[in-house]
C-alpha cells in the first residue's frame, strides 16, 4: 500500500468538511489534493475553518483534479447525486459520500457505480472490496449501532426510540432554530415519526432479521449544546441482562469504535472521538439500549474516514486516535 491516499473533497466549507479537513491533514496515510468550494475558491482554508490557522496552507479550488485516489461528497442531500450527473469523475477514483444519496439500496447506483452502505460494523467486509461508500446519517449509526445485536438474534419488534442532537446536525447554513438566541436554554421536537434516517435504519435491521415486522418509532429532538447525539430506544425482552451483555460483546468484538458500558454513559465519553458507547438497562421485561457519539465523527466524517481506511486496507483506526472532552 502506498504511504499516501491522494484525497479529494467536495463541499469543503461545511462543518462535515471541515472536520474532514481536521482529520485528513494529521492522517499517517493521507494526502489532501484539493477541497472544493465553489464559494471560496482562493481563499485560504483557514479564512473558514479559523482552527486550521498555522496547520495548513490548502486553499479552496473550483477545480476538479482526477489525480486522486479517492473523492469525498460533502454536500448537502440530494446534491451528490447531482454534482456525479454534471462532472466526469475517473472511474478509477473511489467515492466516500456524505449525504443520503445512495445509502437506500433501491438509490445505491449511478451511471456504472454502485455504493455500499458504509457502516463498519455492518458491513465491514462489504467496504472492503467496495469502491463506492454511501456514509450512513448520524442518527442512523447511533441507532443502529443500539440495535444491530438485537436484530441478529432476532428479537426486534416494536421498538421506541428518542434521541436528542446537538446543532452541529442541522448544518452550517443558519436557521432560525440553529440560532444561538433559540437554541441556548430550549428543547424541541421535530420530524416526530417521520425523520429521513428511518429508511436506513429499517433496511440494515432487515438485513440482519429477516423474519417478522420491526416496527421503529422514533422522536427526535434538538438539543441545547453544539456536538453530539444520546439515543434511548426500548423493547420488550425476555432476556436477561448478562445474556444480552455476552450477546453485544460478542457482535461488537474486533469492531474497534464500539464499546458497551457497564456504567451510565453520557455525551462527553464521546464527543471528539470516532466512538460509540452502548449502555443497557433491564426493568422487568423492559429493555433500555442507550448510545451516544459524535455526530459529526463516528456519526460523519469520522466514519468515512474509517471507510477509506477500509477501503484502502490500512488500519481501520488510522487518523482517528482521538481525545475524548472529559471537561
Amino acid at each position: 500500500m502506498a504511504n499516501s491516499i491522494k484525497v479529494g473533497i467536495i463541499g469543503g466549507a461545511g462543518y462535515t468538511g471541515g472536520e474532514l479537513i481536521r482529520l485528513l491533514i494529521n492522517h499517517p496515510h493521507a494526502s489532501i489534493s484539493f477541497i472544493h468550494s465553489r464559494s471560496n475558491a482562493g481563499k485560504p482554508v483557514h479564512s473558514v475553518h479559523q482552527d486550521l490557522l498555522g496547520e495548513t496552507d490548502i486553499k479552496f479550488t473550483n477545480e476538479l483534479d482526477n489525480g486522486i485516489d479517492v473523492l469525498f461528497l460533502s454536500l448537502g442531500h440530494g446534491e451528490s447525486r447531482k454534482f456525479l450527473s454534471e462532472n466526469k469523475i475517473a472511474d478509477k477514483i473511489k467515492i466516500i459520500d456524505l449525504a443520503n444519496d445512495f445509502r437506500l439500496n433501491t438509490h445505491s447506483e449511478i451511471g456504472n457505480r454502485k455504493f455500499v452502505y458504509g457502516l463498519p460494523e455492518l458491513n465491514r467486509e462489504e467496504i472492503k472490496s467496495a469502491d463506492n461508500v454511501a456514509n450512513p446519517g448520524c442518527f442512523a449509526t447511533s441507532i443502529q449501532l443500539g440495535l444491530l445485536p438485537l436484530a441478529k438474534a432476532g428479537l426486534l419488534k416494536d421498538i421506541y426510540t428518542t434521541g436528542i442532537t446537538g446543532s452541529t446536525g442541522a448544518g452550517q447554513s443558519l436557521s432560525q432554530t440553529s440560532h444561538f438566541s433559540w437554541r441556548a436554554n430550549n428543547i424541541q421536537a421535530y420530524k416526530t415519526l417521520t425523520h429521513q434516517h428511518l429508511g436506513e435504519i429499517g433496511q440494515s435491521l432487515v438485513q440482519l432479521q429477516q423474519k417478522g415486522k420491526i416496527d421503529l418509532n422514533f422522536v427526535p429532538w434538538r438539543g441545547d449544546f453544539t456536538r453530539g447525539i444520546f439515543i434511548s430506544s426500548q423493547i420488550d425482552c425476555s432476556w436477561k441482562l448478562e445474556k444480552l451483555v455476552d450477546l453485544f460483546e460478542e457482535f461488537y468484538t474486533g469492531h474497534p469504535f464500539t464499546h458497551l458500558s457497564q456504567e451510565a454513559i453520557f455525551l462527553k465519553q464521546v464527543v471528539n472521538t470516532n466512538k460509540c458507547a452502548i449502555q443497557l438497562e433491564k426493568v422487568g421485561s423492559k429493555l433500555v439500549i442507550h448510545s451516544t457519539l459524535d455526530n459529526l465523527l463516528k456519526g460523519a466524517s469520522g466514519q468515512a474516514v474509517q471507510n477509506m481506511n477500509l477501503l484502502f486496507g490500512i488500519d481501520e483506526c488510522a487518523g482517528l486516535k482521538l481525545k475524548a472532552t472529559g471537561f
